[in-house]
């Protein structure tokens, strides 16, 4: 599984078939620049106090009887209508029991996922309702391309995790899909995932499965994260209870949990930075909080997804100048409470064009600055959320692999700096035959895969493709050259029995929050 793992998007010397893309190595990804600080200090302090406000005067509205009780039973105050009202003391008491780092491991240990501190994950876009390539058109999420979509995220070196769902296979029952897509995650990719938790029986599936896909038992997975899960906050401040179910049954099995508020200025926030940060903030802990209370030491990712919108049409921004602030400023506040960070880089083109490109690095550079360590719609995302393109896809992976190598150490000694190359090549001369640069031509500088650099002439003769075009020439080839990592038959096995057992279950046996710790 192992070797399997090393294999992914290459091929073995040995083999005469030569890759189709050129991909940097698997490895762990630090952010060796110092994090970005958009708030000064007097700043930071106005958001944490006002974000307090919010939570000891205004509250959040928490839906569903076992979320409340926990409340309840730490000392916040909960009114008939189920808003909580928390003083700052308890809650970040009840915040720093938190972790600040933590690993998810997934059925390939060669593939755990490090959370915390200075390293970078750039993960598969997640949760459109629709795909679109430029071979077969737009259509409706189904069964067929949500396989593709894990393929593409597992061939790519690059990406080291998978969001809820890549498209939810709508050809498929609603009650019963997350078992199919949690069976491809654990079949077609052995890379870390997030898993789609509205309510208890769904998170309880996953954690079962990824269970299985280890060998572990229920009480070992408790103390070995396996799989993560993303809620959000319904802003503005009201937690449902599908949401909050799904979640603390995560935490019940110790599995990370991050809390994303959806905060979209002039729309679920203020038309302020300053608004919508103060509100991300009071909506992201109090859910930490919850999932605290109900186990202590619960891994858990504080998250951010704030932009704004269009004031024109109320149509949702990304790649904005504000959504890469705010992604900046996103992680000051994470560190602040000793947290991990999630963030994204989406864009609101409806073509793979420039505009999805220049918004998708903005909010991708606010994202790294920001020192996110999970960076949510990475790759593939397209409409402002609304479809999963393939086209993007690859466009974002060589983008991706560019921001990946420029954070890199830099090698600077006495050899590199080439003093002994100037005095052979003298002044006028060039550097393209003597030694120094034949020793490195071959590794000096990043090889991109979809980069075309000949000239104008040689561009012509070659068809004169554009990115876009060369993009759709690449996903079929990478489908064709992708090979899924081996599963144990007795796993897979395991696997198939409890989906079509849990699927004769639906609805008569649906499994409820289990009370331990509540």
């Amino acid at each position: 599984m192992a070797k399997a793992g090393r294999r992914r998007g290459r091929r073995r010397a040995t083999d005469t078939k030569v890759a189709t893309i050129h991909q940097i190595d698997r490895k762990v990804l630090r952010n060796r620049m110092a994090p970005l600080e958009p708030l000064d200090e007097e700043q930071l302090e106005i958001i944490d106090n006002m974000s307090m406000r919010i939570l000891e005067e205004q509250g959040i509205e928490v839906m569903g009887e076992h979320a409340l009780n926990l409340f309840r039973k730490a000392g916040a105050s909960v009114d008939g209508n189920g808003v909580v009202c928390i003083d700052r003391e308890l809650l970040l008491d009840t915040v720093a029991s938190a972790p600040e780092r933590f690993e998810v491991t997934p059925r390939n240990p060669e593939q755990t996922l490090y959370v915390g501190d200075d390293v970078i994950n750039f993960g598969l876009v997640s949760g459109p309702p629709n795909v679109h390539d430029n071979i077969n058109g737009r259509r409706a999420g189904n069964f067929e391309d949500y396989k593709r979509l894990i393929s593409f995220g597992q061939y790519f070196n690059v990406l080291t995790f998978f969001g809820n769902q890549a498209t939810p296979p709508t050809d498929m029952p609603a009650n019963s899909r997350h078992l199919d897509t949690t069976f491809v995650n654990l079949t077609l990719s052995d890379k870390a995932f997030f898993t789609t938790s509205i309510g208890a029986g769904r998170s309880l599936d996953a954690i079962e499965m990824s269970a299985i896909a280890r060998g572990l038992s229920l009480d070992e997975i408790k103390s070995n994260p396996s799989v993560m899960t993303n809620i959000n906050v319904n802003s503005p401040r009201k937690l449902d209870d599908s949401m909050a179910y799904g979640a603390m049954q995560m935490a019940l099995y110790g599995q990370p949990v991050a809390v994303t508020p959806f905060t979209l200025m002039g729309a679920m926030t203020p038309a302020t930075m300053a608004g919508a940060l103060a509100q991300q903030n009071a909506e992201a802990l109090l859910g930490i909080a919850l999932l605290q209370l109900t186990r202590p030491g619960t891994p858990s990712i504080y998250g951010a997804f704030t932009s704004n919108v269009d004031m024109r049409s109320g149509s949702p921004a990304f790649g904005t100048p504000e959504n890469s602030l705010a992604n900046i400023a996103g992680g000051q506040l994470a560190r602040r409470y000793k947290l991990p960070y999630r963030t994204s880089a989406c864009n609101a083109s409806n073509a793979v064009d420039a505009q999805a490109a220049y918004e998708t690095q903005m909010a991708l550079w606010g994202a790294v600055m920001g020192h996110g360590n999970l960076i949510y719609h990475a790759a593939g995302w397209l409409e402002g959320g609304l479809v999963a393109s393939f086209e993007k896809l690859v466009i974002d992976c060589e983008m991706l692999q560019q921001m990946s190598a420029m954070l890199q150490p830099l090698k600077i000694d006495l050899t590199e700096t080439g003093l002994e190359a100037m005095e052979e090549v003298g002044p006028g001369g060039h550097f393209f035959g003597c030694k120094h640069t034949q020793d490195r031509y071959k590794t000096a500088f990043y090889a991109p895969f979809m980069s075309d650099w000949q000239n104008y002439e040689n561009w012509q003769l070659a068809g004169s493709k554009s990115a876009l075009e060369r993009a759709t020439e690449l996903w079929p080839k990478i489908l064709a050259e992708f090979e899924p990592p081996p599963v144990d038959a007795a796993v897979k096995e395991e696997l198939e029995a409890y989906v079509a057992k849990r699927k004769e279950t639906l609805g008569k046996e649906e499994p409820a929050l289990e009370p331990v710790g509540l």
